[in-house]
């Protein structure tokens, strides 16, 4: 066992909106992502949705109203809420 390296993580891949699972726990994937952009309207009817920003900023659009986040902010989506 060692600790997860997220910068190193991050620079195995360059491509936008391509996912990569680094760990799981308790049956739940970890995941990066490199984002650039909008992205289609969407749910998940069976699992909350996490964002964790470790550097820029993201806006997720949500119809309750934009949330923006910068380095160091998260926000989970509730399960069936589209974003």
């Amino acid at each position: 066992m060692k600790p997860i390296n997220l910068a190193e993580k991050l620079a195995t891949f360059s491509e936008h909106w391509q996912p990569r699972t680094v760990t799981t726990f308790n049956g739940h994937d970890v995941m990066v992502v490199k984002v650039k952009g909008e992205f289609n309207w969407h749910e998940h009817a069976d699992t909350d949705d996490f964002f964790l920003v470790l550097s820029g900023r993201l806006t997720i659009r949500m119809k309750a109203g934009d949330i923006h986040l910068g380095p160091g902010e998260l926000f989970v989506v509730p399960r069936g809420e589209q974003h």
